[in-house]
């Protein structure tokens, strides 16, 4: 008996036993899953494979009329769009589009990381997407395929609903989860992902299989890879004959029926796994279709083999959308399980694969990205203001909007799934911090321009520094800046400039001396480090002056309003010689806390709540995670997974401390070194304690700044703050700095201290029931609670490994660089500090933008008029004011009819309409004032920038009407009918409006 008959009568076997008898409908649905990035470079997978997918699918859909295909991530689909499809390419894609048989699904610009996103990022993204693909074709995404993500996060559930989905869809979740779901029919439910919104935002939700997005690589009776028929994608050029490795064998008379036979086999398997008839069979894997001819005619061929003897299988077949798919699971008409707001984090693949690691790779890149997004928050509603007080300014409007939108592409770009999460090769993360940099280079230009005027419209400023942290002023006697506070809440804070003199006097726009504190930088001997105290309302900007004195008259601890501070260096104290600690205590004072640092170890010994009265012991440093390498000797540690061999290790052998104490701000600095001899540290944390500010917030906050690294190969470096709380081991994690999740430690037989990791994106805290310890964050780490009263926070990652995957792809993370992120500290009763998580964690998130300017040429207050305050309640916060630029017209069938008549070719951008988007911040019950709905007038809200003349409220993407959305909803157990319906509420007729907590509230809104 040969190979292929042998093969064949397994396969009869197979298809023949223990499966339903009910004849299954399956529905193919063809994809290419392609990333914005990972190995290949944006620019090296267009050239390779992805625009031949764009090309040659719409040719093969547009010459058989029964092929369908979904087409997901839109950032190739826009690069093809723009600078490859044909006139005929574009007129087929609005047909295919027209017949339901080329499907947009999500619509975002990427398929965006679950874990380490941002949710405003998040929200961006897939609003850059939706802008394109409604004013484009007038469509609207209304299913989800998060195939990829490594973790499901409970917001983006969330998202979707507000985006008028109808349906999500997920994969990668815990291995032995998804064995118990399968095993219980349990992989569709109903997902309240908030339990603040509960019912009025929930969606049907599908998990795939074992089998994930990939069509089964395994054929028994070929050595070939599956239903690919194109076989695997070259780098860098595509062959010239056409011919591609592992290409599968051809469906033939000889080869059809055991092709059947697996296909079959492989739907009946999957069909045990749910509760209806209909089977969703992903035919695709990554970097697929790029022929798309060779993959139709050889699947035509076996679908209707299969169909043709479709009751000997017991099986139909067809090309489908995903839409087709879940309209016939809703018209099913089952009553589903609700799932709670609990998410899919940490993900693992095996018992040694906890994909935790991500969550603090290339912290660089996770830091640039977050103040890139900074960045583009704050001159969004800049250019908003600009645009409506002064219309006929010099900036030209089209040249301001392009500037925003390279920004928007490249903030967007960096959400995806393989980029945030530090998941991707060296070149390819060179291209997003490329991207980034030069993104915030030109809003930076823009900025300049809008605030130093130039006669001549649209240039910008070429005397203007793009390096605001580090202001060089050496050559002047006066510095002149700008101080923007990007948040609709009225502030009082200090900012920091690097300066190279050792006074200074500070002026505000009145004229009048500003508080400020001058000493030497913590980073560079050559400079000074000046604080200065700034007062803004809401949505404000104002001009300050810095005057540098150059008499020598400076031996003073003050000049003018000015502090100067002085340091206080202590001894260096090896861990060797530590004996009896905590007998010389050291206090730092402020308003709110005394902080007590040991002399013994320069360590921190506790921290006092001085109002509550109430002490807490609080120890803080540096530890390491030893990675294993050598992929014969053990579980390793690479981009994605994070595997613990052994526990920490302390990574200092000394430390050394200096205190400078102010009366702005009071610092401590504490360097640790790896070894007793070494002269450079491998570690340090700068902590400042605010000094004499009334503040709730700024009293309570500490703020610390980290220099780490370069590490050691096969080091992973994790902060640890150790305390005298009982928490139980559980910390709570930020899910996208949306909603908080409740992390108890779990044991496990293998890998405990990995799988116990989750991500904090904007904060985490561990508490007991007197008090509360917050880290706020600037960018996403991961963070543990291994022990009684601690909490660690990953911090930088550098590994090697000789895994012949990781070093085909350049995916060891061997990251030498250093890393300086940013923690700010909150301590008290969890009752006193449950009100300043969520806005303090926005206040780290966008502090004030400085800009250096020009000496102005004309008296301040002629030039300050474009701007007023905008203010809103602490319990609301402004996710975003914009100008979109979108030329769409806001009513649907007016926008189809224009589109159909070619009106949406070349049309001008809308610069009268404005996106603004506000989000309650607080759970139900989190707080006993700020959890209250909020009522607002957006007319008196929005008045600072202009007299409003209409406003609409939209979806959270902006493409749907609200008044029209109607989502499909699902019948459950607590809800035995299943109709149309829309969750949302709209608006009086008086601008009045009120908002719950957790909602999000999108609007356009026209000024006159």
């Amino acid at each position: 008996m040969n190979r292929l008959t042998l093969c064949l009568w397994l396969l009869r076997v197979a298809v023949s036993v223990k499966f339903p008898t009910e004849q299954i409908q399956t529905f193919v649905i063809p994809h290419s899953h392609m990333d914005v990035g990972w190995v290949y470079t944006v620019e090296e997978s267009m050239h390779a494979y992805a625009s031949n997918v764009y090309s040659t699918v719409v040719e093969e859909l547009s010459r058989v009329k029964n092929r369908t295909f979904i087409a997901v991530e839109q950032e190739f689909f826009r690069l093809w769009w723009g600078t490859v499809a044909s006139q005929w390419h574009k007129d087929q894609v609005r047909q295919l589009m027209q017949e339901g048989r080329l499907e947009f699904i999500i619509g975002g610009q990427v398929m965006h990381d679950e874990a380490v996103t941002d949710v405003d990022d998040a929200i961006l993204q897939l609003t850059e997407g939706h802008g394109f693909l409604y004013e484009t074709f007038g469509v609207r995404p209304r299913f989800s395929w998060h195939v990829d993500p490594f973790g499901a996060s409970a917001t983006t559930p969330v998202l979707f609903t507000l985006a008028g989905f109808d349906a999500h869809l997920i994969s990668r979740i815990d291995y032995d989860l998804k064995d118990d779901m399968q095993k219980k029919k349990k992989l569709q439910f109903v997902w309240r992902g908030s339990p603040s919104l509960g019912k009025t935002h929930e969606i049907f939700t599908h998990t795939m299989d074992q089998y994930s997005y990939c069509t089964p690589s395994f054929l028994p009776f070929s050595n070939r890879s599956g239903f690919y028929w194109n076989g695997v994608a070259v780098f860098p050029d595509p062959p010239k004959d056409g011919v591609y490795p592992n290409m599968s064998l051809p469906v033939t008379k000889d080869t059809v029926e055991p092709y059947a036979q697996t296909m079959v086999t492989n739907i009946k398997q999957r069909a045990q796994w749910f509760r209806t008839s209909h089977v969703l069979w992903p035919w695709g894997c990554d970097k697929q279709f790029y022929n798309a001819s060779v993959q139709f005619t050889n699947m035509d061929i076996l679908m209707n083999y299969i169909n043709k003897h479709g009751e000997e299988f017991g099986v139909t077949v067809q090309y489908a959308t995903l839409k087709d798919y879940f309209k016939a699971i809703h018209q099913s008409n089952l009553t589903w399980e609700v799932r709670g707001s609990h998410d899919f984090l940490p993900y693992s693949t095996e018992l040694f694969q906890a994909w935790t690691g991500f969550y603090a790779s290339r912290n660089v890149l996770k830091g640039v990205a977050r103040r890139a997004s900074s960045l583009l928050h704050a001159a969004e509603s800049l250019f908003v203001q600009y645009r409506i007080g002064y219309p006929d300014g010099p900036v030209q409007k089209e040249l301001a909007l392009d500037k925003l939108k390279a920004l928007r592409w490249a903030v967007s770009e960096v959400q995806h799934h393989d980029a945030i999460t530090g998941t991707e090769s060296p070149k390819v993360a060179d291209m997003y911090m490329e991207h980034l940099t030069q993104g915030m280079i030109g809003v930076e230009e823009l900025l300049a321009a809008m605030f130093h005027l130039p006669q001549k419209p649209g240039i910008f400023s070429a005397n203007y520094s793009s390096n605001p942290d580090n202001t060089d002023s050496s050559q002047d006697v006066e510095q002149h800046i700008i101080v923007y506070n990007p948040l609709a809440w009225n502030t009082t804070t200090y900012i920091n400039i690097s300066v190279k003199f050792p006074v200074a006097l500070v002026f505000d726009d009145n004229g009048i001396a500003v508080p400020a504190q001058i000493q030497p930088s913590a980073t560079s001997s050559n400079d000074y480090d000046l604080f200065i105290v700034v007062d803004l309302a809401g949505l404000q900007y104002r001009k300050y002056l810095i005057q540098f004195p150059q008499s020598k008259c400076n031996k003073s601890s003050s000049y003018g309003l000015t502090h100067v501070a002085r340091v206080v260096t202590f001894k260096r104290r090896h861990v060797s010689e530590w004996k009896k600690t905590g007998r010389k205590l050291l206090p730092v004072l402020n308003e709110c806390y005394k902080l007590l640092f040991d002399q013994e170890t320069n360590l921190l010994h506790s921290i006092t709540h001085r109002l509550e009265k109430n002490l807490v012991r609080i120890h803080q440093d540096f530890w390491e995670y030893e990675a294993n390498g050598e992929v014969h000797a053990g579980p390793i540690s690479d981009n994605y997974i994070f595997t613990a061999n052994g526990f920490a290790i302390p990574a200092y052998k000394s430390v050394a401390m200096e205190i400078i104490p102010g009366k702005i701000i009071s610092e401590i600095r504490q360097y640790f070194y790896r070894e007793e001899s070494d002269s450079n540290y491998t570690y340090s944390v700068v902590t400042r304690v605010p000094v004499g500010f009334k503040d709730k917030l700024l009293c309570q906050r500490l703020d610390q700044s980290y220099w780490v690294g370069p590490l050691v190969v096969n080091r992973e470096a994790v902060f640890r703050t150790t305390t005298s709380l009982n928490n139980n081991r559980t910390v709570y994690t930020d899910n996208n700095g949306y909603q908080m999740m409740k992390r108890q430690y779990k044991q496990y037989i293998n890998n405990t201290v990995s799988r116990n990791y989750y991500p904090m994106v904007r904060g985490a805290y561990i508490e007991d029931d007197s008090s509360r310890l917050i880290l706020l964050s600037e960018r996403a780490h991961g963070v543990a609670s291994l022990n009684q009263g601690q909490i660690e926070v990953m911090l930088h990652r550098r590994l090697w490994n000789n895994q012949e995957w990781n070093r085909g792809y350049n995916l060891t993370l061997n990251d030498s660089s250093v890393v300086r992120p940013i923690l700010w500290m909150m301590l008290g009763s969890p009752a006193a500090v449950a009100s300043l998580f969520q806005q303090g964690a926005l206040c780290l998130q966008h502090r004030p933008v400085v800009l250096p300017i020009d000496k102005p040429q004309k008296p301040w207050s002629q030039r300050e008029s474009w701007s007023r305050s905008v203010i809103l309640p602490q319990n609301l916060h402004m996710q975003l004011l914009s100008i979109p630029g979108w030329s769409y017209l806001p009513k649907h069938s007016e926008h189809l009819q224009k589109l159909s008549s070619g009106g949406g070719k070349g049309s001008e951008a809308d610069f009268d309409r404005v996106l603004l988007r506000i989000a309650h911040l607080y759970e139900e019950g989190e707080d006993p004032v700020l959890s209250r709905p909020i009522t607002i007038n957006l007319k008196e809200v929005m008045q600072g920038i202009g007299e409003v003349k209409a406003v609409k409220e939209r979806s959270l993407t902006g493409t749907w009407d609200i008044s029209e959305l109607q989502r499909w909803s699902w019948k459950t157990e607590s809800s035995k009918k299943a109709d149309n319906t829309s969750s949302f509420k709209g608006m009086k007729k008086d601008l009045i409006v009120t908002v719950l907590p957790k909602e999000i509230r999108t609007f356009f809104i026209y000024f006159k």
